[in-house]
């Protein structure tokens, strides 16, 4: 008969590595006024779990997710959807994103979608992760989701 006690310190180290692994924290936010959405929560479960190197993190609010420790990246489906905007707006993996640089000198960007129903906001740290990447891995999960209005990105003249 073998001994047990490998069995147990292996069990041992993984909920030590679970209780540590639990340190960063649930990410505490507000959920969006249409978080409620079915397509939000199509959304939610899709996400991946890295997006730009970042690991997901728990969050306490419904349709939103995090990315990173400190946290990095923070998705919010369900914001209003904004109207025309002075904002710049490009298109990535066929999903148009407003861009509100009025953190930029904090390294804070906001993006949020444009033309699309429910609205999704990113909010990113720039010291940390670089927006385009962090949209080409979420555009092509929100793409098929997130129903078309109609309104597109025009060009700045």
């Amino acid at each position: 008969m073998r001994p047990r006690r490998p069995l147990a310190a292996v069990a041992l180290s993984l909920l030590a590595a679970a209780t540590l692994s639990g340190c960063a924290g649930t990410v505490s936010l507000q959920p969006a006024a249409n978080a409620g959405d079915p397509a939000c929560a199509a959304v939610s479960v899709r996400l991946p779990d890295q997006v730009s190197g970042q690991e997901r993190r728990w969050t306490d609010a419904q349709a939103t997710a995090a990315w990173g420790s400190p946290t990095a990246i923070i998705l919010t489906c369900g914001v209003e959807e904004p109207g025309p905007s002075p904002l710049r707006c490009e298109t990535v993996e066929g999903v148009d994103w407003l861009i509100d640089e009025s953190e930029a000198a904090d390294d804070h960007y906001r993006f949020t979608t444009f033309g699309r129903t429910p609205a999704v906001e990113v909010y990113l740290d720039y010291d940390v992760v670089r927006s385009g990447d962090t949209l080409r891995a979420l555009s092509p999960i929100l793409n098929p989701i997130l129903e078309k209005t109609g309104s597109v990105c025009t060009p700045r003249a």
